[in-house]
């Protein structure tokens, strides 16, 4: 599966912006698809998550309330839209595919193929 994400750019502080991630191939019904991202000097961590059949959604406490995490099913897409954008959420954004069940959507070891990354910077 390749991934290839899209969206991203430099916004001001309490700005928005909406990453789109497109997947060359379909997954199951047992797959999940997730946001990353990896700040300046700092270790990829999880921003969202979504299974790709059902209506679960995961996100990382720290974005809670500005991102969504939504899904298209016939255009093989995933979307993040991020609000209230803050310094803070600077950073280069990964979209991933995990392909089997897990209850774990948190860790980025869980995860089989990863997009190349698109860089979000938050001016204040």
């Amino acid at each position: 599966v390749q991934l290839q994400a899209s969206g991203g750019g430099l916004v001001q502080v309490g700005g928005s912006l909406r990453l789109s991630c497109a997947a060359s191939s379909r997954t199951s019904s047992r797959s999940a698809r997730a946001w990353f991202r990896q700040r300046p000097g700092k270790e990829r961590e999880f921003v969202a998550a979504i299974r790709w059949y059902g209506y679960s959604t995961f996100y990382a406490d720290s974005v809670k309330g500005r991102f969504t995490v939504s899904r298209d099913n016939p255009k093989n897409t995933i979307d993040l839209q991020m609000n209230s954008l803050k310094p803070e959420d600077t950073a280069v954004y990964y979209c991933a595919v995990r392909l089997n069940l897990s209850d774990n959507y948190y860790s980025a070891d869980e995860y089989d193929y990863w997009g190349q990354g698109t860089q979000v910077t938050v001016s204040s």
